[in-house]
């Protein structure tokens, strides 16, 4: 099955960017994906560069246009897509996910749970802590979990999701400068000690404060690249993941299955 993660630098304007979405995704479809990927915040400039209140008025709700184009465009090609967006919920605002199914249909979506408040990141000022924990969306295509941007630096996240029956992790991030080493090695020791294949999308483009760098990648659960790295423009990753390959991998490398839970209480504890 072939997959798709897509990468663009993003303007001011939301609306255009949804437009550049859009195209690039009938461009994946073109190529025979069946899964699709979004960057972090994808139809957004990186408004968490610094703290400005009117940034709050480009949040979507799961209903907003933005989500309900893709809507129609996974339902009318068949496809599943993982959206990231600036989601409003009431008065809260998260750094989102929303799975939609290949009917078009709204799986649910994911909540980024690790919010950083550092320069030229400063999330919390704008997102809520995830309220809704580590899902495995069921789709038509495999059973799929989302670890925005700095979740993939936590590997119990990844852990949960690979125990809970995820066969591939999605991370759309927003990574600018010199990192790209640091997230291959953590992501690919992430796929590795869980048996899954895990794509990372990250965005492109020079911003007023950052550079980010594209090179988005798929790793498959031998630590092995079978998409990517991608270049530092905009463009579509495409790799190809064979699910049935899993249960071989399982046998041969049986991680989850000799995990020893009565040992590990002591990381409740730790501060």
């Amino acid at each position: 099955m072939k997959i798709a993660g897509i990468q663009f630098s993003c303007l001011k304007d939301k609306e255009r960017n949804v437009e550049k979405a859009l195209k690039l995704a009938e461009m994946a479809v073109e190529a025979g994906a069946r899964i699709i990927c979004f960057q972090e915040l994808f139809n957004l400039h990186w408004f968490p560069n610094g703290r400005d209140e009117k940034a709050f008025t480009a949040a979507d709700r799961v209903d907003s246009p933005s989500v309900e184009v893709m809507r129609k465009k996974a339902e009318e090609a068949g496809v599943v897509i993982i959206l990231p967006v600036f989601e409003q919920e009431d008065s809260r605002y998260f750094n989102s996910a929303v799975v939609i199914d290949a009917d078009g249909s709204i799986k649910g979506s994911y909540r980024k749970l690790h919010v950083p408040d550092i320069p030229l990141w400063e999330e919390k000022f704008y997102f809520s802590t995830g309220d809704r924990g580590l899902p495995v969306f069921e789709t038509r295509y495999g059973k799929i979990g989302i670890q925005i941007s700095w979740d993939n630096l936590f590997p119990e996240g990844t852990r949960i999701l690979a125990l809970k029956g995820a066969d591939i992790v999605f991370a759309p991030t927003a990574c600018a400068f010199k990192s790209q080493h640091i997230w291959q090695t953590v992501i690919t020791a992430n796929a590795i000690t869980n048996s899954i294949f895990v794509m990372r999308v990250n965005r492109v483009g020079s911003e007023a404060t950052q550079d980010f760098y594209g090179m988005s990648f798929c790793v498959n659960p031998e630590g092995e690249l079978v998409g990517g790295p991608t270049g530092q423009q905009d463009g579509i990753l495409l790799a190809d993941v064979n699910l049935e390959s899993l249960g071989e991998v399982r046998r041969e490398w049986p991680i989850l299955k000799e995990r020893r839970p009565d040992l590990y209480g002591e990381i409740l504890m730790a501060t």
